[in-house]
């Protein structure tokens, strides 16, 4: 994929193709130019080192020179091991579409696959009407869907830790191979020039060698400078690789935060399905991770949030299972009793929980009670300590994902409110098809910075993306209100897709990214 920029003047035109990529490779040339690279990546987030495995798995790509850069240590990350019954709070749902991605790249042969865990089907239900939709993956087989495609399984609900652990021995693994991949860690971006100012002042071109007046500098804080033929922003949503690009970043941030938590669940209960509860105040979403434990996300007012992680585990408990089984009048009630400085309640939540709890069941016979038990999540027994945090929510996405001699990826292009759980797996779809794109131009000698060949990218990405983030906004708009005229015809639509097998199975496949098509995608 990556090769170098030489004066036109060098290739001659009998020269053999082989030939000419041969010396265009920055492989081949002198140890003067050590810190020159064909594609320098700066973030060693996810979709940083999974686009340096993806890029050095690739047989085209073995004579380039890959650099990643990472201001943190990630030596712990890569010797990360799981700890029996005790789960990050940073965890991600990987489609089938994701994994089969890492297997292809070779991720998924050092994952932790016992800590990858399935679940089959998804109840998504409305808050206030408790009109509901029920995404179960056995359908796909009655729908057209891909026979590789592994029945029972919608998504992976899978640690941040345990890709980037099994992500770097990969890297190491390439290396080991004769790949060229540095990862540069524990430094920091201090400033990216553009070379091309040089030229402006004055500076003439070499008139032969390696001409790399319009490639980028990195200078990172240990003083060494890194000339980029291709360079990458994987780097965030506040990204120094979008600003040094003077690319754009339109959106809004919403007045909502996500509150995170490992919960364990009643072990008598079956723990295979995903549960989302829209309530007006935001979604709240349960995802199974192993026998007895889930992970939650619960989107709310930045004032119920500061709540939530602040009073004490045995009332966190009971609100998150009031939020999944009380009406949202009953659960405002709950907020009101918190007080906003001590966090401390002025009535028994679990009393009151309860208590409401048996009110509901009361009018039931036994067979109604089992039925309304398992059309609602597992009880919370526990939550594990320290793993409650929160973030807020933002939308973002960059005016443009390209621009001469760069490239954006993941949160530096795009970043989408997590209700669809998407936001990970857009980013691998960015960093699959961008990886592909940079093969194809290596293997046909084109030059893998030119913002002709980065177009490809860009026209491929920017209105998939567009589609999802302006999907996810206009769910959260919908259901974050109690206004009757809405909430009849969001339950009538919950209930018309409900019915409908044909529109299940097309929802599904698109959030399991099964149907994906893109031109670079194989």
């Amino acid at each position: 994929m990556l090769r170098c920029v030489q004066k036109q003047s060098l290739i001659r035109p009998f020269i053999s193709s082989q030939r000419v990529l041969q010396k265009r490779t920055l492989a081949s040339i002198s140890q003067d130019l050590e810190n020159a690279y064909d594609v320098v990546i700066i973030g060693g987030g996810v979709a940083g080192v999974t686009l340096a495995c993806s890029l050095a798995s690739r047989p085209s790509m073995r004579n380039s020179r890959i650099a990643l850069v990472e201001a943190m240590d990630l030596t712990g990350v890569r010797k990360w091991e799981p700890k029996q019954d005790n789960y990050s709070n940073r965890v991600v749902s990987l489609t089938p579409g994701s994994m089969g991605f890492f297997d292809q790249i070779g991720i998924t042969k050092h994952m932790a696959l016992d800590r990858a865990n399935g679940y089959r089907d998804m109840q998504v239900w409305d808050g206030v009407t408790d009109a509901r939709i029920h995404l179960d993956s056995a359908l796909l087989k009655g729908y057209g869907a891909d026979k590789n495609v592994k029945e029972n399984t919608i998504a992976y609900m899978v640690e941040n830790l345990n890709v980037q652990s099994a992500a770097l021995k990969r890297l190491e693994e390439c290396r080991a191979q004769g790949y060229q991949v540095d990862l540069i860690q524990q430094v920091k971006v201090a400033e990216i020039e553009d070379s091309r100012q040089d030229t402006v002042l004055g500076q003439q071109k070499p008139e032969e060698g390696l001409d790399l007046h319009d490639w980028p500098t990195v200078h990172l804080d240990n003083g060494r400078k890194l000339k980029a033929r291709l360079l990458i922003g994987a780097d965030g949503i506040n990204s120094p690789v979008r600003n040094f690009a003077n690319i754009d970043s339109l959106g809004w941030d919403y007045d909502a935060q996500g509150v995170v938590a490992t919960l364990k669940l009643d072990p008598t209960r079956p723990n295979n399905t995903a549960w989302q509860r829209f309530l007006p105040t935001g979604p709240i979403a349960m995802l199974p991770l192993s026998e007895g434990y889930a992970s939650m996300v619960w989107s709310t007012t930045p004032a119920i949030a500061k709540a939530l992680k602040n009073v004490s585990s045995t009332d966190f408990c009971n609100l998150v299972n009031a939020a999944f089984r009380m009406s949202h009048v009953d659960l405002k009630y709950l907020y009101k009793q918190i007080d906003t400085k001590s966090f401390k309640s002025a009535c028994n939540i679990a009393e009151e929980y309860n208590w409401r709890e048996s009110v509901a069941k009361k009018s039931l016979n036994d067979e109604q009670v089992l039925d309304r038990e398992f059309s609602l999540p597992p009880e919370i027994v526990q939550v594990q300590d320290k793993s409650r945090a929160s973030f807020p929510f933002r939308l973002r996405n960059a005016e443009s994902y390209v621009a001469e001699r760069v490239a954006l990826v993941g949160d530096a292009a795009h970043a989408t409110h997590p209700l669809a759980g998407q936001g990970m797996n857009q980013g691998l779809l960015d960093v699959e098809c961008l990886s592909q794109l940079l093969e194809k131009g290596t293997t046909e000698g084109q030059d893998i910075g030119s913002i002709h060949l980065l177009r490809q990218y860009a026209s491929e990405r920017y209105l998939r993306n567009i589609m999802m983030i302006s999907s996810c906004d206009k769910l959260h708009r919908l259901f974050s209100t109690d206004a009757t005229p809405v909430t009849w015809a969001r339950s009538l639509g919950l209930n018309a897709v409900n019915s409908n097998g044909f529109l299940k199975a097309e929802i599904m496949k698109y959030a399991m990214g099964i149907e994906y098509t893109g031109e670079f995608r194989h």
